[in-house]
């Protein structure tokens, strides 16, 4: 259990703090700024419901945390070229598809797709390093 917990509580908080990072970026750009601020597609911050938005990654982290443990034998080559391979792997199949998804879905700018689908490469590509970092 310890393999998967602390890991997957290490990895959310890096994701946290990485993709509140990288949004804040693309923030700069007016297209994004005003997707953030569209309450008619998103949740405006003072809803009590948006608190759930920073347990996203914490959860993700534990459920990242868990596929890693059970496929690790699958990746060969150092431990981060593991853990790399791990996250661009799951970037792949799940970040790329959900993009498609929601740029087809919603009324978002393609630059705030994009910084979505960036967010997503670098967060579950370094937590796959952190997985393969302290489960080895």
């Amino acid at each position: 259990m310890k393999k998967i917990i602390w890991p997957g509580i290490l990895a959310g908080l890096t994701t946290l703090i990485l993709g509140m990072g990288i949004s804040y970026l693309f923030m700069l750009f007016p297209s994004v700024n005003a997707d953030y601020y569209n309450t008619g597609v998103m949740r405006p911050w003072k809803d009590p419901i948006m608190s759930l938005f920073f347990l996203y990654p914490f959860v993700q982290g534990i459920i990242l945390a868990w596929a890693w443990n059970k496929a690790k034998g699958l990746f060969t080559g150092t431990a981060m070229q593991r853990g790399m391979s791990f996250g661009f792997s799951i970037f792949l199949v799940a970040t790329i598809p959900g993009m498609l998804v929601s740029y087809s879905s919603f009324p978002l700018s393609l630059l705030t797709i994009i910084s979505w689908t960036v967010s997503g490469l670098v967060c579950i590509t370094i937590s796959g390093m952190i997985f393969a970092k302290m489960n080895a």
